[in-house]
């Protein structure tokens, strides 16, 4: 992983804020409820739009006119099966229109350089007991990953490590976790030309 880092309330230069704001709250709201969780994943919708043209649903998120300039609202999508890798899901996702963005929640394992190559190793022969040697390595790491990124191009990223599990440990940065902010802006990719549906709630789901 790499790029800077910072506390869990900076802004890093050139980083769109409402991105930031967005992939933050959810980090928030997902570290509420512990971890081992599933990985999950959000579409990121313009909240002025959301409240013009979905009243209702808006309403029920707790979100009105003064809330919604310059914002982005998280809009969940069908939870991700615990077996399902969701990296691999994502190449076959495509975004509507309607959607500005996206993020995804993952929780991954993390080892210090030294035993990674002894996992791409075992990888080779065994990937069941590259898993188990990764989960019994004794200075492994939990961390869970909130990355998200915008159709004009925007990423930002919160890291929470389980041994540091505290809002002030929370690492921010634009650019902690390429690989996986390679694959959400692929799915941003204008390659649809239809145009935008006046029904949001139809909208958020790829």
């Amino acid at each position: 992983m790499t790029g800077e880092t910072g506390p869990l309330d900076e802004l890093i230069d050139g980083v769109d804020p409402a991105l930031a704001s967005a992939v933050l709250e959810i980090e928030q709201h997902i570290a509420t409820s512990g971890w081992d969780q599933p990985a999950r994943l959000y579409a990121l919708v313009p909240t002025a739009e959301l409240v013009e043209k979905e009243p209702a649903l808006a309403h029920a998120m707790g979100l009105d006119e003064a809330a919604a300039a310059g914002s982005l609202t998280a809009v969940e999508q069908d939870r991700i099966g615990a077996d399902t890798d969701l990296e691999r899901s994502l190449e076959s996702i495509a975004w509507p229109p309607g959607v500005a963005g996206c993020a995804a929640v993952v929780e991954r394992l993390v080892l210090p350089p030294d035993a990674e190559s002894a996992v791409l190793d075992a990888v080779l022969d065994d990937p069941e007991r590259a898993t188990a040697y990764a989960r019994e390595h004794p200075d492994r790491q939990d961390v869970r990953i909130v990355a998200g990124a915008t159709r004009a191009g925007s990423t930002y990223c919160a890291l929470r490590l389980r041994a540091a599990d505290e809002d002030q440990s929370v690492l921010t940065g634009a650019q902690l976790v390429p690989g996986l902010l390679a694959l959400l802006r692929q799915t941003l990719d204008d390659t649809d030309d239809t145009d935008d549906t006046t029904d949001l709630a139809e909208d958020f789901r790829p």
